[in-house]
């Protein structure tokens, strides 16, 4: 069921594909199209005309016009394509089954032991995606979604299953590095491993990086915001020009091990007085208003470095006290000076959907 991704599209078609994608139900009109893409009417009609005939674009009604006969209004056919993405946290495993247009149509999750060594882990890995395809039986796992089908429905193309982990990883090479007490990962080509388990296309990326990528690609997203989790562990997902920064090493936001307290007690990364180990101690004392604090400290250090125009916090710990969060890491950007926005992004389940448009964004030329 897998799909060559960089063969699917052409750039033009992409362009169109995301212009049908961002408008929704409601859909848009050839000459809109044109008007928006800079391309010809003609090119236009030949791209949506293939698209059609692809089964990812549908008719969506018509639209009145100026002049001459009604306007035919296409929208993005969201049962064309599937993906599934999978949040591999240090204690849970989450996996989700997507359209084409990242709603959501199944998850399941179960808890994992990070610890446990790469394949038990993948094994469990293997096990929910496969459920999720309807190619294993289900069970002990949560359903969600009552009534909804727990298989890809007949014909439908499954373009790949992204995955996102804790950092440090090389996300070109699909390669864990030193993940911060849990070292055994280091240099397992999980990536590919997974790939031969599921005969699927497999894009390995950072925890904080893919949900920043989800994020990036809804309806007046800002130009340009540090995504910061609390979760296990502490990271940033960074998005300038609307795009994600990686860095060459995928090492761009590793922001929990930024160094804050010269003298501060030691962290699993080998260092000492970073923001994670500071953070999470807080959190452990019950001290949320501390953490929100330090919290603050690290995403300040973001805004004046970077110049970004909004900060959105995430993960299980902000999730369970989200005002406190807020309104301390506001405080502290406020008392400095810095006039970036912070809000929350809400949904216990924002990394795994990041990680299946780890798999959508290509199609969209993204």
């Amino acid at each position: 069921m897998g799909v060559n991704v960089p063969a699917l599209r052409s750039h033009n078609a992409a362009l169109v594909l995301d212009l049908l994608r961002t408008a929704g139900e409601s859909g848009i009109s050839r000459l809109e199209l044109a008007e928006r893409t800079g391309l010809t009417p003609q090119a236009v009609s030949k791209i949506t005309a293939r698209l059609r005939a692809e089964g990812l674009a549908a008719e969506a009604g018509h639209r009145a016009s100026t002049g001459g006969k009604p306007r035919t209004v296409l929208r993005l056919e969201p049962s064309a394509a599937y993906a599934v993405g999978v949040h591999l946290d240090r204690d849970e495993l989450t996996a989700l089954l997507t359209d084409l247009a990242g709603t959501v149509l199944e998850v399941r999750r179960r808890p994992v032991d990070l610890g446990a060594g790469a394949g038990p882990v993948l094994d469990a890995v293997t096990e929910e995606v496969r459920a999720l395809l309807g190619t294993a039986p289900t069970g002990g796992s949560d359903a969600v979604a009552p009534g909804r089908s727990r298989t890809v429905p007949a014909g439908g193309r499954v373009l790949g299953v992204g995955v996102a982990m804790p950092g440090p990883l090389d996300h070109r090479a699909g390669v864990p590095g030193r993940v911060t007490g849990f070292p055994e990962w280091a240099g397992h080509p999980v990536r590919d491993e997974l790939a031969a388990r599921l005969g699927l296309p497999v894009v390995l990326d950072k925890d904080t990086n893919a949900a920043a990528l989800g994020l990036a690609l809804r309806p007046a997203a800002p130009g340009s915001f540090a995504y910061v989790h609390l979760g296990t562990g502490l990271g940033a997902g960074l998005v300038l020009g609307g795009a994600p920064l990686r860095g060459d090493r995928t090492g761009a936001g590793e922001l929990g091990h930024q160094t804050v307290r010269l003298d501060g007690e030691p962290c699993g990364c080998g260092g000492r007085g970073c923001l994670e180990a500071l953070c999470l101690a807080a959190v452990a004392r019950g001290e949320l208003g501390e953490a929100a604090r330090i919290l603050g400290t690290g995403a300040a250090n973001l805004v004046r470095l970077l110049d970004i125009d909004q900060v959105l916090l995430g993960g299980r710990v902000v999730l369970a006290a989200p005002e406190v969060f807020a309104e301390g890491v506001r405080e502290v950007l406020t008392g400095l000076g810095l006039t970036a926005p912070v809000g929350l992004a809400t949904g216990r389940d924002g990394v795994a959907e990041g990680a299946a448009w780890l798999t959508l964004a290509p199609v969209f030329g993204k």
